[in-house]
């Protein structure tokens, strides 16, 4: 009998405030709060404009060896672990994959992907490949992946091991639980004891943004409203205060 671990779930609605944000802007400032780069290198999307942010489903897979691993695709399914991620899905999960860059495997197909979506999962971000990705684009999830693949999950040379573990995607320390933002910009990991602050300090720039794209747009000057200088604060402020935000 397999058991894995859930996760701790931080409140809906920090995820979604992270959605807001995207991931460039939550890139930005975990780099400012101290977070080097948060960025899963590899994944790209293959469904363009969806954005998603929620915490992580992780599963880590190693390399294959037959006599520890002999299982085929269909053989004993509920010892093959990249199910049992899938089993702890609730809504707005995301699940993030280490498969070691791996081009070859295929972690999901169609019909697992198919199940997450019915559990309400909100997307997945895989370093290495999906199979049947014609037709799991079709699902409405968000997913970020290296490539595609027609292979099964251990046809080749990696299997599932852990679930919701720490693992390295794209070389990114990714928690279970952490909250990943994720865009057409790529895939954001957002440590949750962070995440408050970062919503606080996101939202007070993505004002700014707004108030020096508009001044942009009109021809403003670039070196007073990019970033917003002290000199143009005041006229920020009193933007603010006439959009009913001061």
């Amino acid at each position: 009998m397999v058991e894995t671990h859930d996760i701790v779930r931080p409140p809906a609605e920090l995820s979604a405030a992270l959605a807001a944000i995207g991931s460039a802007t939550a890139s930005g400032e975990l780099s400012r709060m101290g977070i080097r780069s948060a960025f899963i290198r590899g994944p790209v999307t293959v469904t363009p404009g969806v954005r998603v942010a929620g915490p992580a489903l992780t599963l880590q897979f190693l390399p294959k060896r037959e006599d520890l691993y002999p299982v085929d695709e269909y053989e004993e399914p509920e010892k093959q672990l990249h199910r049992h991620v899938m089993y702890h899905a609730q809504p707005g999960d995301m699940i993030v994959v280490d498969a070691r860059g791996d081009m070859e495997s295929g972690v999901f197909g169609e019909m697992m992907l198919t199940y997450f979506k019915g559990r309400g999962g909100a997307g997945v971000v895989v370093d290495g490949c999906l199979r049947d990705t014609g037709e799991a684009k079709k699902l409405g999830l968000g997913m970020w992946i290296r490539g595609a693949t027609p292979n099964f999950h251990v046809q080749t040379g990696i299997v599932p091991v852990a679930v919701n573990v720490p693992v390295a995607c794209g070389g990114t320390l990714v928690e279970p639980g952490d909250i990943v933002v994720a865009d057409d910009d790529g895939a954001v990991v957002v440590p949750v004891k962070l995440a408050p602050a970062l919503v606080a300090h996101a939202q007070e720039h993505a004002e700014w943004e707004e108030f020096s794209r508009l001044r942009l747009a009109e021809g403003g000057d670039l070196r007073r409203y990019y970033p917003l200088s002290d000199e143009a604060r005041p006229e920020y402020e009193r933007w603010r205060a006439e959009q009913g935000r001061g």
